[in-house]
């Protein structure tokens, strides 16, 4: 069966039952798997993540019809933890569910492209300036983040030089992550959160130009100096050339 919006467990001791609708839980009695809750979340964000990186690495491609029990026989998992996930996935905007049942892997048009960088520049730009201002107060000593920061810069520099795109998508997410990590803005980062997949996405159908990992590069030197004007300005600059980037290689942009 296909996945369905509304099919999972429901709250307040009730869940959806067959033709009859929902059947309540009786009053004192606990459901089956009420003590297995933490382990179903567990596999739930395991099989989130799993179909995530499917679909940055398109093995499950634009377009494409996902079913819940195909999906759960590929990861070896039960139904409930992947219908759990392929719900969190529309959610993050990778999935997005068809007119009578089931779901698909969102296809990114132009519109969705542009509206990306639309939100992602004043965040990303807004990042690196409160990073860059939590490293100067903590002078003289340097914030455990700037070391994340260096090492998810020098994985993605040696990801480019084996030639490995995937290895290098994930460096690159991982460098941007680690600057909001680093602001210390909890805010910032569940609303960078909700981007976080569209921008593997995007990452992964594009090029990386050399002149934009080298502005990685100029990005991780401002903030580590806690210079926050050149921080922001330096990002400023990489989301823009990034936009041209993925806008010239999904789209042909001249």
């Amino acid at each position: 069966m296909a996945y369905v919006a509304g099919s999972s467990a429901g709250r307040n001791g009730t869940r959806t039952g067959g033709p009859g609708g929902e059947r309540a839980t009786a009053p004192g009695r606990r459901e089956p798997d009420e003590d297995a809750r933490p382990e179903r979340t567990s596999l739930s964000v395991r099989a989130r993540d799993a179909v995530r990186q499917r679909i940055v690495d398109r093995r499950y491609p634009q377009g494409a019809r996902l079913v819940e029990r195909e999906v759960a026989e590929e990861l070896r998992m039960s139904r409930v933890p992947v219908r759990e996930a392929l719900r969190a996935l529309v959610g993050e905007g990778l999935l997005e569910l068809l007119p009578h049942s089931g779901v698909r892997v969102r296809r990114l048009e132009r519109a969705d492209v542009e509206h990306l960088y639309e939100v992602w520049e004043p965040l990303a730009v807004q990042a690196s300036r409160l990073a860059a201002r939590r490293v100067a107060g903590s002078a003289p000593v340097e914030p455990p983040g700037v070391t994340a920061l260096r090492g998810s810069l020098d994985r993605a520099e040696e990801a480019a030089s084996d030639d490995e795109g995937t290895r290098e998508v994930a460096a690159h997410t991982a460098f941007h992550e680690d600057i909001v990590a680093l602001s210390g803005n909890p805010m910032l980062a569940r609303t960078m959160e909700q981007l976080s997949g569209q921008l593997q996405l995007l990452f992964g159908m594009r090029e990386e130009p050399q002149h934009m990992r080298a502005q990685h590069a100029v990005m991780f030197r401002c903030i580590a100096a806690g210079d926050e004007e050149s921080a922001a300005a330096s990002t400023l600059l990489h989301v823009r050339d990034s936009r041209a980037v993925a806008l010239r290689s999904l789209f042909d942009d001249v």
